[in-house]
């Protein structure tokens, strides 16, 4: 669900909410979105000092609420005019599973920009991306550790071509749909053929699943920023570095 409003003082106000249940107790969830380690699985590296006032290392982030395993809460501000909150309450469910309310709440004073729409869309349809990656990496990988692997192409586009490219790449047909395996040529010298299962799906990301790693590919071609990957690794043997340089340079050969 998203929201957004405006008041007369020149502020901005913008929401996104979702609620789902997941395969996981409380306190695997906890450890999933409240502790660095768990965000290596699913999200991006995001270092948490475990306390309200804390430290968060991503911007100028700060917890705002902690309560194990029930209520986390960060806010993060970016000078004086613009301010997010990221707030997460999980419930003990039936069989050892949980039900996750999460929300983001972004307030923007001052002038507003012709870019406030573009960010906005970006911003929910990122979250609800990320959200199902929670699902996934709960439901197949919870408690491994992760390696956390991003490229990005130098240049922004805004030619949906650019992605279509990619998705060629990766074999995906122009009638796949979630649930559709394929075999993933990893690249590296640690890669090779592997078989994948497609777990979302859109005009804007592609999600696959690997027995050992969750593979995101984000097309910026929507926003006019870079086409991007960001992968979570679990094998215990990777290489971090070498599998940045491979993907780096399997991203950037738009000849292939």
């Amino acid at each position: 669900m998203t929201t957004t409003k405006e008041n007369p003082t020149m502020a901005r106000e913008f929401e996104v909410r979702k609620e789902q249940d997941l395969p996981a107790t409380p306190e695997q969830v906890w450890a999933a979105v409240a502790t660095g380690a768990g965000n290596l699985g699913w999200l991006y590296p995001m270092e948490i000092e475990p306390r309200v006032g804390g430290k968060v290392t991503r911007a100028e982030s700060t917890v705002v609420a902690w309560e194990p395993p029930h209520h986390f809460a960060v806010r993060a501000t970016f000078g004086d005019e613009f301010s997010n909150t990221l707030s997460y309450w999980i419930e003990p469910a039936d069989g050892g599973t949980s039900h996750l309310r999460m929300g983001i709440h972004w307030v923007h004073e001052g002038v507003w920009d012709e870019l406030w729409d573009r960010k906005a869309d970006a911003a929910e349809k990122h979250v609800h991306f990320y959200q199902h990656g929670l699902a996934e990496y709960l439901r197949h990988f919870a408690g491994r550790p992760a390696v956390y692997v991003k490229a990005v192409r130098p240049e922004p586009t805004a030619d949906p071509a650019d992605f279509a490219a990619l998705r060629r790449r990766l074999g995906l047909a122009e009638d796949a749909a979630v649930g559709d395996r394929l075999t993933l040529h990893v690249p590296g010298p640690d890669g090779g053929p592997e078989e994948v299962v497609v777990d979302w799906l859109s005009p804007d990301f592609v999600g696959l699943r690997g027995p050992d790693a969750l593979y995101r590919f984000f097309n910026g071609s929507t926003w006019n920023t870079p086409i991007w990957l960001a992968h979570h690794l679990f094998a215990e043997d990777t290489d971090e570095p070498r599998a940045t340089q491979a993907w780096t340079a399997w991203l950037n050969d738009t000849q292939a």
